[in-house]
């Protein structure tokens, strides 16, 4: 555990102390749009923030390998190199199109071509767990085809949810912490080694979102742009297929212990329904999307402005508000599975979920309703949860007199002092 902290603070490190300088060469390098109709900020703001994340990919992966426990993962999987080379090429098409717009059906095509170069180098599923089926091993056509149709559907699930300042990374880090616990458990609990590289993969990209965040959140400095959204989309892909495909519950044996440390711990088919909930979210936005625009007679990769995101803010919330209640949400689904998958018997988790959903909902209604702070928390709480207080009408007409509220909620009236003159416009106490 301690190596794998260590991999995450060099990524999150490196990625905050190289994203200052990526926003002034950004700057420079005019990757600055202008404001777009779906936009939500009010200035144009940099992008090619993805180019710190990348770095701080690299620098996690490095490290990791001089490490003495994570350097076998180098030395018996070559799933980090295949991850590095499907990074590098999608983060290389991000930048160009956060600095030229390159069209849709480009991005897509490179997109299709990253998750194949990551098929060519190994990192690919082998076989699937079904529900009351088992494990169904898939030839190399079918295993190519469902890799890339995950790759590239995480990659526009992520992108797509990058609308609001700290959404994407906050969401992807909350889904890559639930995966990590569950890799992690798998491989250092049950020890089964297939688990590891997805247990790397997951660490470097929480160290890449929270490296990112504290520049990221609203009122952003710099933006992800496609560089990085659809980065940290590829590399949450690649540790879903390292999982999903590549731990096999018969590589011992009939009666092996993988085998009965997976189907003891686990349905069979947690391992494919965990994958799918990290990306639950983002995912439904991506359908939503394309339904929504395909019935409009749009194209699915025209840009609007009826996201999930966007939605949250026509209702009423604010901008800081919208983006929490979506984390709330990815963590309430996403560590419930991963609740489900240690004891998948107990009502208790059941509750809990039930529960948790209660709460979301109730977020959800909160902009219907004007809640106020009791009087003993106002100086606590914004100035929009306190209490209006009511003027007497003889002191709103006569301005050289002043009120407070007394203990007992009446209001005293009392000429002002010359020491309680207010101060001239500017001023500050």
């Amino acid at each position: 555990m301690r190596e794998y902290l260590l991999t995450l603070c060099i990524t999150a490190a490196v990625t905050y102390l190289l994203t200052g300088p990526v926003r002034k060469f950004a700057i420079v390098a005019g990757a600055m749009p202008e404001i777009r109709a779906r936009d939500v900020h009010r200035e144009p703001t940099p992008r090619l923030g993805g180019i710190a994340m990348f770095f701080g990919l690299c620098a996690g992966l490095l490290v990791a390998d001089h490490l003495t426990n994570l350097s076998e993962v180098f030395a018996e999987s070559n799933e980090p190199r295949a991850l590095l080379s499907g990074a590098a090429l999608i983060w290389l098409i991000g930048v160009l199109d956060d600095k030229f717009e390159i069209d849709a059906l480009i991005k897509l095509g490179g997109q299709m071509i990253a998750a194949g170069v990551m098929v060519m180098q190994g990192l690919t599923i082998l076989w699937l767990p079904i529900p009351t089926v088992g494990i169904v091993a898939l030839t190399q056509w079918q295993g190519t085809l469902l890799t890339v149709a995950l790759v590239v559907i995480t990659i526009n699930a992520v992108n797509f949810v990058d609308g609001l300042d700290g959404l994407a990374a906050g969401m992807v880090c909350i889904a890559s912490a639930a995966f990590f616990m569950y890799a992690y458990r798998l491989w250092y609990s049950y020890g089964i080694e297939a688990a590891a590289p997805a247990t790397l993969f997951a660490a470097v990209l929480m160290g890449m979102c929270l490296g990112f965040l504290p520049h990221n959140m609203h009122p952003a400095r710099i933006f992800m742009g496609d560089s990085g959204s659809m980065l940290i989309g590829l590399v949450l892909a690649a540790g879903a297929i390292s999982v999903t495909g590549q731990v096999d519950p018969d590589v011992m044996g009939l009666y092996g212990s993988e085998r009965n440390t997976v189907y003891s711990m686990v349905p069979v088919y947690i391992p494919l329904l965990m994958p799918l909930t990290i990306i639950a979210i983002p995912a439904a936005d991506l359908i939503l999307a394309i339904v929504r625009r395909t019935w409009r007679g749009q194209s699915p990769f025209a840009a609007d402005r009826g996201h999930l995101h966007h939605r949250l803010l026509e209702v009423g919330h604010s901008h800081s508000r919208a983006v929490l209640i979506m984390y709330f949400w990815s963590a309430v689904i996403a560590f419930g599975t991963l609740a489900y998958t240690v004891n998948s018997a107990s009502m208790w988790i059941v509750l809990a979920i039930a529960m948790l959903s209660g709460v979301g909902l109730f977020l959800l209604l909160l902009p219907r309703f004007t809640p106020r702070a009791p009087r003993w928390a106002e100086a606590f709480v914004p100035p929009r949860y306190r209490r209006r207080r009511v003027v007497a009408p003889e002191a709103a007409l006569d301005p050289t007199r002043d009120w407070t509220p007394s203990l007992n909620g009446a209001t005293a009236i009392g000429a002002r002092t010359k020491d309680e003159e207010p101060s001239p416009a500017g001023a500050r106490r």
